[in-house]
């Protein structure tokens, strides 16, 4: 274990309740101290989830430590047990609770509670939360589901799936369903059950009845899918549909499995991504470099994405989740670039800066990163916070996925290109920091302005602000302080370069700076150095 201010990965009991929180008629008890107790915080305010977690925890405190902690334990199961009527319960500790060696597990067989108590063995200092989401969805799976039933024959029915991996807390999983589900109605295939988002232990133990499986989100379904393909002969649909060619990709491996004209889905009108990656508004954009970062799924689609239907240039590839470091490892391979695998932000960070992209595509963590940077940043992957749970449809599967996907990275290109062009004209008499908003009256006041530091404030350095009643509200703008080395006339030529690309400029120029002992730097330096990296 690191510690960190951040992390990517909670413990695997986080995972747990990820899981118990998808479903339903499911209850957790948790055998976790006074601290540990932060389920509500995560899918209420977070998720923005309309329904509290269905966790149960013993809290036990210091005092209790001198006693029989166990006791805690089979007390708060049977609470449970009488109050929810759940039916089936999933018991573990926490990450400190593991520490006492109460085992939960054995407490619970022993105490002939009134309904299935399914143990879960979640070694929190050896794994993190994926890994304890799906081998939550795996013992519910392998302990539910009913081996006696017998498919009925195909002929005259329609194929039925079921959808695994969507849970709670997941990127988008609400919304990509939507688009699942229109896929598979058009291929005439029938739901059998989505789990774990919505089933019930009831729905579990029916998941031998379909023909196949689904396999949406591989960290949290890999290892039930694989467990159900040896028991009831099973085939596992894994071509995740983010992008347009991933999509046509799963609707045809669907078709095959469903014996279904994939004709009707792959017809489908809806997706403006195809003709929008090729038109002259984003024609401009070919070619720009993109650091990918994120979970191992959504971090391989994107990297697809970016190179085969954007034209971008994948300059940085890496995941958090170890357990999926193949898969990075050979799509890195792909694009001809090392991969990253780890879970410290901070290596990330530096990665990030090393390489210098014009766009960063990753989690809340490189958002941040990415802000820091002066580098525009969109989100593909958990984890994420609470304003990447829209109220809106935004999915990421599917065609309407692809649209959405179009939008969330081209924009921040886009806004990058427009606020370089507004700087670029600042000392026009309509653009500059004195005129008033545009949207305006002509002769609206111009907006009061905080100058940086004790120095006069220049075009370049002014804070505007906008008024809210009688409070003026400075509104965050990337300032950059002179840097010792430079001549005035280089820093101004320096800032005619759009800003999204500006410190890569400013780190090319120092180094070769440093190589060729120019100092200090004046502009025939600056281009010297934009001709040498051009090379």
């Amino acid at each position: 274990m690191q510690l960190s201010v951040w992390t990517y990965e909670g413990p695997p009991h986080v995972g747990a309740m990820r899981i118990a929180t998808a479903m339903k008629g499911l209850h957790y008890v948790l055998h976790a101290p006074q601290g540990d107790t932060y389920a509500d915080l995560l899918f209420t305010m977070i998720e923005r989830r309309n329904h509290r977690p269905p966790v149960t925890y013993t809290t036990f405190e210091a005092r209790d430590l001198g006693k029989d902690t166990a006791e805690l334990f089979q007390e708060a199961a049977r609470d449970a047990a009488a109050r929810f009527k759940p039916q089936a319960m999933i018991v573990g500790a926490s990450c400190t609770a593991e520490l006492i060696q109460d085992d939960p597990a054995g407490l619970a067989e022993a105490m002939d509670l009134p309904c299935p108590a399914i143990a879960l063995e979640l070694p929190s200092y050896q794994r993190k939360e994926n890994w304890g989401a799906a081998e939550t969805f795996y013992q519910i799976v392998r302990g539910l589901a009913r081996r006696d039933l017998e498919r009925s024959p195909r002929e005259g029915r329609p194929a039925k799936a079921n959808i695994l991996g969507p849970c709670a807390l997941g990127f988008r999983h609400r919304d990509d369903l939507v688009e699942i589900h229109k896929i598979l109605d058009q291929l005439g295939v029938e739901v059998n059950l989505v789990a774990p988002l919505g089933a019930t232990p009831a729905d579990i133990t029916r998941i031998g009845e379909a023909d196949f499986n689904i396999v949406l989100y591989p960290e949290i379904a890999d290892e039930a899918a694989r467990w159900l393909e040896r028991t009831f002969g099973q085939p596992a649909v894994r071509s995740v549909p983010i992008g347009v060619g991933a999509t046509r990709a799963f609707i045809a491996e669907v078709a095959e499995l469903a014996g279904a004209d994939p004709t009707p889905a792959l017809g489908d009108t809806q997706s403006r991504m195809p003709w929008w990656s090729k038109s002259v508004d984003s024609t401009y954009l070919t070619g720009k470099r993109v650091f990918i970062f994120g979970d191992a799924t959504h971090a391989v689609a994107a990297a697809r994405i970016a190179r085969d239907e954007l034209g971008f240039e994948v300059c940085g590839l890496g995941c958090y989740n170890r357990e999926f470091a193949r898969d990075i490892r050979a799509a890195a391979r792909d694009h001809g670039i090392e991969p990253l695998i780890t879970d410290d932000h901070l290596e990330v960070e530096d990665a990030i800066a090393e390489a210098a992209p014009e766009l960063v595509l990753g989690t809340q963590m490189e958002r941040h990163i990415a802000k820091r940077l002066g580098m525009p940043c969109a989100v593909i992957s958990a984890p994420v916070h609470v304003q990447d749970f829209p109220a809106r449809h935004s999915p990421q599967m599917g065609f309407e996925g692809a649209n959405v996907i179009f939008d969330t990275w081209v924009h921040p290109l886009v806004m990058g290109l427009e606020e370089h062009l507004l700087t670029m004209f600042r000392e026009d008499f309509e653009f500059s920091d004195e005129a008033g908003p545009s949207h305006h009256a002509a002769h609206s006041p111009s907006p009061a302005r905080i100058p940086v530091h004790d120095e006069p404030a220049s075009a370049e350095a002014r804070v505007p602000t906008r008024t809210d009643g009688d409070v003026a509200l400075a509104e965050p703008q990337v300032s950059e302080a002179r840097v010792e080395g430079w001549t005035d006339e280089a820093e101004r030529e320096l800032k005619k370069i759009p800003f999204f690309v500006r410190g890569k400029a400013r780190r090319n120029t120092e180094a070769f700076a440093r190589d060729h002992d120019r100092w200090p730097i004046d502009v025939e330096t600056l281009y010297e150095a934009k001709a040498h990296y051009a090379r």
